[in-house]
């Protein structure tokens, strides 16, 4: 038995459930899982599913949809239940509950009330994606997914290309290939990105490498499962090695080499590592 049968203080514990590979599931998680007095789920026979897969009793408990279109009524009756002294495990249907998944009207309710609201996290889409991206993780913005209309994402897309972070969008298998496309005629077609599918999954796939050539790697193809596309960080391909030590030599006048590699990685979107090496060295030369 991997999880253990304890009382739970009254509140609302997100859970985190695994996005493709069960085992993924936390320790905490089940534990949570086998104790709360009550669950709610996005998906209820996912959440079913996921239990009978570990082995965890529900013992007469009850397993409550909730989602999107659930409504206030919905959020109402499981803030009087916390308020009646319950505790709730929350599940979205894959992943971290309000990441891309419902959640943030009870979240929001149960701040309000004053009530406690605690996180067991676990598998994300996007931490996993950047993981294997192969692309600057020390700043990232996860945009979720785009519009459906084709002008409105380009607008969507333009708004973001100056953005000095890795970009994280989640994708609809069927768009991926038009979604690519914009990228690619909004940002350029040298801008390197990610296309993970299916992560954690038998048929997981990353393939690599910058949008025109992804663009037309997906142009006519038949995809199927969860995506996320990675973009790399404005710039980051296009700063030249003397750029960023001039900026560096006019900083550190003012400043520690600490903070003159922070604010120069920022301004010139480069991974603040790689930029504080270029400091160190800079400051061994005077």
């Amino acid at each position: 038995m991997n999880f253990i049968i304890k009382p739970l203080a009254a509140g609302l514990y997100f859970v985190s459930t695994p996005i493709g590979a069960a085992r993924d599931m936390t320790l905490r998680g089940l534990d949570i899982l086998a104790s709360a007095d009550l669950i709610a789920a996005e998906d209820t026979r996912t959440a079913r599913k996921l239990m009978e897969i570990h082995g965890v009793p529900l013992n007469g408990r009850k397993v409550i949809a909730f989602h999107d279109h659930s409504g206030e009524s919905a959020v109402a009756r499981l803030i009087d239940d916390i308020k009646g002294g319950k505790s709730i495990a929350y599940v979205s249907e894959a992943g971290t509950p309000l990441v891309a998944d419902p959640g943030y009207e009870i979240g929001r309710a149960a701040i309000a009330e004053g009530l406690d609201v605690i996180s067991a996290p676990g598998a994300s889409a996007v931490l996993a994606a950047l993981t294997v991206s192969g692309l600057p993780t020390d700043r990232f913005a996860f945009v979720g997914f785009l519009p459906a209309a084709k002008e409105q994402r380009k607008t969507e897309i333009a708004g973001l290309r100056d953005v000095p972070f890795t970009l994280v969008f989640y994708e609809s298998p069927k768009r991926v290939g038009e979604m690519l496309a914009n990228l690619r005629d909004v940002l350029g077609s040298d801008r390197q990105a990610v296309v993970c599918r299916e992560l954690t999954k038998k048929f997981e796939e990353v393939t690599r490498g910058d949008l025109g050539g992804l663009a037309d790697a997906f142009a006519s193809r038949q995809v199927k499962g969860e995506i996320v596309v990675l973009v790399g960080r404005a710039g980051a391909q296009d700063v030249a090695d003397l750029d960023v030590t001039d900026a560096l030599r006019d900083a550190m006048k003012t400043m520690r080499v600490k903070d003159a590699a922070t604010v120069v990685a920022g301004a010139l979107g480069l991974p603040r590592r790689q930029v504080y090496q270029i400091a160190l060295s800079l400051g061994d030369d005077e």
